[in-house]
């Protein structure tokens, strides 16, 4: 129904890329690396019978793959082989952000141990300033002490000490904010997240009225048609036991809908007995129940074709030990 191509998504590079990576890029003095990816809408509806088709999950890794060749891209590990269950992509972006939440505090915390570091280090400076200005001379004690305190507020180790505290300030305010930013966008997503999951939920929750309604429609009309036509109920029962013996579709119109009998050669597979019996120029026809006008029976030559059934798995004799299933179709019949 429909496809996407996000070339929108990825991560920033901790360094360089690999030599053999062509597809990150340089913004700035950092690398990024794209995710390109592709989505694609299936259409799971059977429009004959307006029913879901019930496909498992080989079924559908059969059909990513086919849409992957198709769009020269490469398939995903699936999580069978990697192990890992794989996020919603609204989820895996929230994971991302709380990565780099948690990365982004490592690094305000290690800023906080160097203001701390600094601050400690100004504060042993100054007071090995005033323990050497006090074993000076006393009378030229407070000159000297101004003088040495002015040249290093001017331009000593005390002023680079205390530019390098400004500038790790502002920066951990610069993360502080980042970090509100960054937590707000997340309860952002989270919220459009669960504003999508419940209208996805509402959008199932009619489809699934829809249905209910238009199966109770048919279940209607077929309890009418039922009535209307009472040999519908039996032509749809002798459909069914033709299939499971293993006639062909057109067999079965042969039998049912031009009522004439066929002759076939090959296998012919019996439910109750749960295995396969030979026949040969066998005659079968769909006729009315000699018993009951109203009920149909399938004959092999002009026998019931249940008694035929139990009269063949008699002569299989006492010693016969009962096999496992057979396969239902592709019997090989010959008409």
């Amino acid at each position: 129904l429909q496809i996407f191509l996000h070339k929108d998504e990825g991560h920033w590079l901790s360094g360089l890329p690999e030599v053999d990576d062509k597809e990150s890029f340089q913004v700035g003095e950092r690398w990024f690396k794209p995710n390109y990816h592709a989505h694609i809408v299936f259409d799971w509806m059977n429009h004959d019978t307006g029913k879901s088709r019930k496909l498992n999950d080989e079924d559908m890794t059969e059909m990513q793959s086919l849409a992957s060749d198709i769009l020269l891209m490469e398939r995903g590990k699936s999580k069978a082989v990697t192990g890992k269950e794989h996020l919603e992509r609204n989820d895996f972006i929230i994971e991302k952000q709380k990565a780099e939440l948690q990365r982004i505090e490592a690094v305000k915390r290690h800023k906080e141990q160097q203001v701390n570091l600094a601050e400690r280090e100004l504060r042993q400076v100054k007071s090995e300033i005033r323990t050497d200005k006090l074993k000076g001379a006393a009378t030229d004690a407070a000159t000297v002490i101004a003088s040495g305190v002015g040249s290093l507020f001017g331009s000593g180790k005390m002023k680079k000490l205390e530019q390098s505290n400004e500038v790790l300030r502002q920066e951990i305010a610069k993360r502080d904010k980042g970090i509100d930013d960054l937590k707000a966008q997340m309860q952002r997503m989270q919220e459009q997240h669960g504003k999508q999951i419940r209208n996805l939920q509402g959008i199932h929750n009619q489809e699934l009225e829809a249905k209910d309604k238009e199966i109770s429609r048919l279940n209607t009309l077929l309890e009418k048609a039922f009535k209307w036509f009472p040999m519908l109920k039996e032509m749809l029962r002798m459909e069914k036991l033709c299939a499971t013996i293993g006639f062909t579709k057109e067999m079965i119109e042969n039998l049912l809908t031009k009522k004439e009998a066929i002759r076939c050669n090959g296998r012919i597979y019996s439910e109750e007995h749960r295995r396969k019996f030979d026949i040969k120029n066998d005659i079968f026809k769909v006729e009315r129940n000699p018993s009951d006008n109203n009920k149909l029976v399938l004959t092999i030559n002009r026998q019931p074709i249940g008694e035929w059934f139990k009269e063949q798995f008699g002569k299989l004799g006492h010693g016969f030990r009962k096999a496992p299933n057979e396969p239902r179709k592709g019997g090989g019949f010959r008409l």
